[in-house]
């Protein structure tokens, strides 16, 4: 009876410390008006391949791709896990138009084109003046059914190893681009050196552009007709690091939310911004985030997904809810 007892008093002491699941749940710093101090930083599962594309579903489940394993991933508010789409051709950051048509940015075949339901699939764009994409990255839908999308260029080699494989043709450089409503494809910026997470202020007035290999978010207003202004930094970026294979912040998904502030996936966490570039707190994840959405019911749930882990964060503030992202 004493060892049973015993037992009892440890497992319960766990629980109270860590919580019902199977491992320790992290919580937040406060934040004003975006995250209460102590919310549980909740882990909704881990271990899948190739995490990105976090977005809202009409239905109010969430999405987000496992591009490595070529199929778009769908979690209930319950938390219970199916898929959306398989065979997905490496689709990587997604958008939703009103008509619920699912756009991805695809990286098997490089392209840009709606992926779901079936009977919408087409592709919008392969290639800029002849070349083929490198790595279309990360995508917008603006409320015309404009497109917005980064091509952050072929992956580098990882560390340790002589060279990536190189493509059979030599793709267009890193860029910026948009696709009006029409189907004309223009390039918006190909000054940036490793174009990443892309997001629209929530009156579509603003281009922010997440700089994996820079210091800055980079913004560019939008002058309409597939133009924008002069690349100007926006807000500075935690995390950033010098090193021998070059410089990096990490930066990669973006969100913004109702008050139009800006939320920035990179290696220090969660960071977050005013919709003046003003730093307002970092939420620090167990695992680096690759991506980051606002979904559930009211929006009112921060996701964030990356290095094959989902997790989710209840918040005071809520996603801007005139578009999927």
């Amino acid at each position: 009876m004493k060892n049973s007892f015993a037992l009892s008093t440890v497992l319960a002491l766990l629980l109270a410390a860590f919580g019902s699941g199977a491992c320790a749940q992290q919580s937040t710093a406060a934040i004003n008006g975006v995250v209460a101090a102590g919310t549980p930083i909740e882990l909704i599962k881990d271990g899948f391949s190739g995490t990105e594309g976090p977005i809202a579903l009409p239905d109010g489940n969430f999405a987000f791709t496992e591009t490595q394993a070529n199929r778009i991933t769908r979690i209930a508010p319950d938390g219970s896990i199916s898929t959306l789409l398989e065979n997905s051709n490496g689709s990587n950051g997604l958008a939703i138009n009103p008509e619920g048509e699912v756009y991805a940015v695809q990286v098997k075949e490089p392209q840009v084109g709606i992926v779901y339901p079936a009977h919408s699939a087409r592709v919008l764009a392969a290639r800029y003046e002849g070349a083929p994409f490198g790595r279309p990255n990360d995508i917008v839908l603006d409320r015309k059914g404009g497109v917005y999308f980064t091509d952050s260029g072929v992956n580098p080699p990882a560390p340790g190893t002589a060279s990536a494989p190189q493509p059979a043709e030599k793709p267009a450089k890193p860029a910026v681009y948009h696709i009006s409503n029409e189907g004309a494809l223009t390039r918006l910026a190909a000054d940036i050196e490793r174009p990443n997470g892309i997001q629209l202020s929530p009156d579509e007035k603003i281009l922010y552009v997440a700089n994996t290999f820079g210091e800055y978010v980079l913004a560019y207003d939008i002058l309409g007709d597939g133009k924008v202004g002069p690349r100007r930094n926006f807000a500075k970026l935690e995390g950033f690091r010098k090193t021998e294979t070059g410089a990096t912040s990490g930066a990669d998904g973006l969100a913004v939310d109702a008050e139009g502030r800006v939320y920035v996936a990179s290696t220090a966490g969660i960071q977050v911004f005013s919709n003046k570039g003003e730093a307002l707190g970092v939420i620090a994840l167990p695992k680096a985030p690759q991506n980051i959405a606002f979904a559930g019911p009211g929006k009112k749930t921060l996701y964030a997904v990356g290095r094959g882990a989902a997790y989710r964060i209840a918040t005071l503030t809520q996603g801007f809810t005139g578009r999927a992202k």
